[in-house]
């Protein structure tokens, strides 16, 4: 999230996409109603009408998959109509920039596409430079070389005709949808695992972006774009380099081709290596030195042609690659799309160890209906885990609120909290190589690992935080101190921060986590001192895009100069102080660099250009001070510097806007032939999309042993809509069979309004429903639509495409759904 829960109640208007927020995260709907009550509207864009849908004040069905089509249209109309904020675009995005004149986009692929390798080589996708290096810059936005114009050209297309084609809202109400998100500001847009689970995930939240930029809507109270993650910490592990492609707060893992800091940091850049060196320092202490690259060397490089995501570690399994396996906090067997191929790469997996509450399917998937046991080798290991009520430490929302958790009770029988678990296998690791010489083994036997039993969440927290590591005069710091925030932090390794973004959350020996102050001096429900936010307690991220360029609060205007809304002070430049103040932590590089200053105009000082950017161009910002190094390196989507429609691997028709590129073209689906079938529409003509159900959690482990939860939705179902039902010969009730081209699935029918069919293009699609939540064990089982889904994953970030596939649906005559045991 770019803003936070409580700020939804700014908002004067909500898009909400690929999310049944009223189910899923029902406390942001006491923020949405309140907004509600004050006059925003509600917009809900769901294939299926739910409960959110219900408040609605505009609900728009949408085909599963067509997200970017809708959203493409949203973007031309706001573009076409003058309902963008041109002073807000001119200043803090790169509208104005000039593309590079050798860029092209044509019949769904853009320039550099590289067919036989399934990528793209990024050089045409670049600003025209100045004599400085850095991006020359148009006159006005009516420029057609700049960034703003080829924006309006790529979206030319995306009439709302060509939306509702395509998508299945009709053009009359895609108009509406504009009108109203555009003109009540500011507006903000909710998202889930909805927009994100598709072969287009990154470039369905692009658009968002893309979108909300134009609006002005970034960095302003009510504004942003805020997912709306679905478990309780979801996003501090995100931060703490759970995802397998980062380190560091969200810095680039090193791979093969950067075997040195000074190569990593010529493709990374120098701020991006301050940050960590900072977390090598909190990793290696004193042995971390400028002389040895600050023990660079001793972290592992991944091989850059690996996919190490959980798809890319089923497959290594299934080619008998990996041989180990870790499981902690998930149950790939349940949760993975294609099960069948995931239990048979578990199979041969020679260890696998499950740290859990319960005896999940994942430690038992050997024990699956049809599943020969006798055939597995693999040795299961159930390490018993610590539930939430058991263990200490903080939990980072979505809004990046870190908020300390005590312990309630102690964990039953031998069950321990995941931290204790680690610290105890690494301290029984460590101490089997004390006596190694091998060059390998430094890394284990050299790490900082000095956490205290009885503290041992405080400590690590103090690690993240980060010391300094010398005397810092300047700073008032001694050696040892807790540093206070982001700007204590040294570029040399001077101090030592575990997770940069989080350096402050220990300022002055006081746990900030802990805190419980309720006071809102702006009224705009910051409260800046109940617990503490990333970086450095900033409630509303990006919070300089919220003044113009003399650094003063701005209001949101359309093209013409109208204002929509009054400008709302969160920060301001204060020249009598000579620095940035407000009710929020100012979200600048530097307090004292006002806006006289390129660093005091920076909105976005995370991306190398300092602004919003509409076009995702390949860009390195030269001025580090180093000869051939980077002082910053942006990120380049690998489908794209624009979000393009593409249908889904599996779909029922046609790509309207460019037949000769059917899905995403950087994707290369399937990858395992004989594994990962494609259904086709001739065999299974209708669309399946899965979700959650509010009674029941994720995988399902832990609800479904909840004979509460059990009696409420006691087994999984499919909905049908009316028509298909009674064509299909299908009453509330009746045992269904559904199946794919890669697994076969029996559930009970449940025939509904809340689904219908669309009309895309010359073709009735029919959408069907399945919850996600069951599995064979537990007090309710029942059927695991994943049997169904297609493990086509979006080539950037890796999510698999659950919300899209094709099945066929029919009367299950004579067959027995899995039924759920007596609730004991």
């Amino acid at each position: 999230m770019t803003n936070h829960w409580d700020d939804l109640k700014n908002a004067k208007v909500f898009l909400i996409g690929g999310s049944n927020v009223a189910e899923n995260h029902v406390m942001a709907m006491k923020w949405i109603r309140q907004a509600q009550a004050n006059g925003a509207k509600v917009i809900h864009v769901d294939p299926r009408y739910n409960r959110t849908s219900a408040i609605a004040d505009i609900f728009a069905c949408i085909r599963p998959g067509a997200d970017i089509a809708f959203l493409g249209a949203l973007i031309r109309l706001v573009i076409e109509q003058g309902w963008y904020d041109a002073e807000y675009v001119k200043l803090h995005t790169n509208g104005l920039m000039l593309v590079r004149d050798d860029f092209a986009f044509s019949d769904g692929h853009f320039s550099g596409f590289d067919g036989a390798k399934y990528k793209y080589d990024t050089a045409t996708w670049r600003y025209q430079l100045g004599e400085d290096q850095r991006p020359a810059k148009a006159a006005d936005l009516d420029d057609p070389r700049c960034v703003f114009q080829k924006l309006r050209q790529h979206y030319a297309r995306y009439t709302p005709e060509m939306a509702e084609r395509i998508s299945g809202i009709p053009a009359k109400q895609i108009a509406e949808i504009a009108e109203t998100f555009a003109l009540n500001r500011p507006g903000t847009i909710l998202y889930a695992l909805g927009m994100t689970q598709h072969t287009t995930g990154v470039q369905n939240i692009r658009c968002y972006g893309v979108l909300q930029l134009l609006l002005g809507n970034i960095g302003k109270p009510g504004g942003g774009v805020n997912a709306l993650r679905g478990e309780p910490n979801v996003q501090g592990a995100c931060d703490f380099s759970v995802l397998n492609n980062y380190w560091f707060g969200y810095c680039d893992y090193p791979v093969h081709t950067q075997p040195t800091l000074a190569a990593w940091t010529k493709a990374m850049g120098t701020i991006n290596r301050a940050m960590v060196i900072n977390g090598l320092k909190a990793w290696f202490g004193e042995r971390a030195t400028p002389e040895n690259e600050f023990c660079f060397g001793w972290v592992p490089k991944k091989s850059s042609k690996k996919d190490y995501a959980l798809v890319g570690m089923t497959e290594d399994a299934y080619a008998g690659k990996l041989k180990l396996l870790w499981v902690l906090g998930q149950n790939p067997l349940v949760t993975n799309p294609n099960l069948r191929y995931v239990r048979e790469a578990f199979a041969k997996l020679e260890f696998l160890v499950v740290q859990e509450l319960w005896e999940t399917e994942t430690a038992a998937f050997w024990q699956a209906p049809g599943v020969d046991a006798k055939a597995i080798a693999t040795e299961v290991i159930l390490l018993p885990a610590a539930y939430f009520m058991e263990k200490e430490g903080t939990v980072t929302n979505s809004g990046a609120l870190v908020q300390w958790r005590y312990a309630g009770v102690q964990p039953p029988g031998s069950a321990r909290s995941d931290l204790q678990v680690i610290d105890e296998v690494f301290r029984r690791v460590r101490a089997l190589y004390a006596q190694s010489t091998d060059p390998k083994d430094a890394p284990i036997q050299q790490a900082v690992w000095d956490y205290k039993p009885e503290s041992l969440a405080e400590d690590v927290l103090k690690e993240i935080n980060g010391r300094a590591c010398v005397d810092l005069p300047a700073k008032g710091l001694e050696a040892g101190d807790l540093v206070r925030g982001t700007r204590d932090l040294e570029v040399d390794g001077r101090t030592s921060s575990g997770l940069w973004m989080y350096a402050g959350i220990f300022a002055g020996g006081q746990n900030l986590s802990k805190r419980r102050d309720k006071s809102d001096p702006s009224g705009l429900g910051l409260y800046p001192k109940y617990a503490w936010t990333w970086p450095d307690n900033t409630r509303i991220l990006y919070n300089r895009a919220s003044c113009d360029a003399q650094g003063q609060p701005m209001p949101a205007r359309d093209a013409k100069g109208n204002i929509l809304a009054p400008a709302v002070p969160v920060i301001a430049w204060d020249a009598t102080q000579k620095k940035w103040v407000g009710h929020d932590t100012p979200d600048v590089r530097y307090l004292d660099k006002g806006p006289d200053t390129p660093e005091g105009q920076m909105a976005f000082r995370q991306s190398p250009e300092g602004v919003g950017r509409l076009f995702a161009a390949a860009y390195e910002d030269p001025y580090s001070g180093e000869e051939g190094v980077p002082r910053d390196v942006a990120y380049v989507p690998k489908d794209g510097p624009l979000p393009e429609f593409y249908e889904p691997i599996e779909s029922p028709v046609a790509n309207a806007l460019h037949p000769g590129a059917q899905c995403n073209p950087v994707l290369k689906y399937p990858r395992v032939e004989a594994l990962q079938p494609i259904g086709k529409i001739e065999d299974y003509p209708y669309v399946l999309m899965t979700s959650t159900v509010a009674e029941h959690w994720c995988g399902g482990s832990t609800t479904r042993n909840v004979k509460w939860l059990n009696e409420l939705v006691p087994e999984p179902m499919i909905e049908l809509p009316v028509p298909l039902a009674a064509r299909l010969g299908i009453k509330t009730g009746d045992l269904t069979r559904v199946s794919s081209a890669r697994g076969e699935i029996v559930v009970k029918a449940v025939v509904t309004r809340r689904m219908r069919s669309l009309r895309i293009g010359e073709r009735d699609v029919e959408i069907v429903w399945v919850p996600y939540n069951w599995g064979f064990k537990g007090l309710s089982t029942g059927a695991s639509v994943n049997e169904l889904t297609i493990d086509a994953v979006d080539p950037g970030a890796g999510t698999q495409e659950t919300k899209v596939c094709l099945v066929q649906v029919a009367r299950a005559d004579g067959a027995q759904a899995a039924r759920a045991p007596e609730a004991r």
